[in-house]
């Protein structure tokens, strides 16, 4: 399996710190908006700027899931994490909201957690 790509906005100090994170703990190819390719994009939702997003050989991930696909992804703790909040009732929506919630506000994160780029 080819290493899963992580797209994010590279326009967002906040996005390129988290993603720096990942990279950290897991094996990614980061992508920015600026560097999707074609085909890339084509696999991506019409809206795909709202979010970040996980592409794997057969799957597109997005916003929350994204994040939950990429945690599990990051070795035993990151599996361990994700399965746990996998038992709470209505998981997938507290996990989109709870995405959307920080997605909204990530001018403000990124006042406290920020980076120029993800390298």
């Amino acid at each position: 399996m080819a290493t899963p790509r992580l797209v994010y906005d590279d326009d967002c100090g906040f996005c390129m710190y988290a993603v720096r994170w990942f990279l950290k703990l897991g094996d990614f190819e980061p992508v920015g908006f600026a560097d999707l390719t074609p085909d890339q994009r084509a696999r991506l939702p019409t809206e795909y700027e709202d979010c970040m997003h996980l592409l794997t050989d057969d799957a597109v991930y997005s916003c929350g899931e994204a994040v939950e696909q990429c945690l599990v992804r990051c070795g035993l703790v990151g599996r361990g994490a994700a399965g746990l909040a996998r038992l709470f009732p209505y998981w997938e929506s507290i996990r989109e909201r709870g995405y959307r919630f920080v997605a909204d506000r990530r001018a403000i994160w990124g006042r406290f957690r920020s980076c120029p780029d993800v390298d």
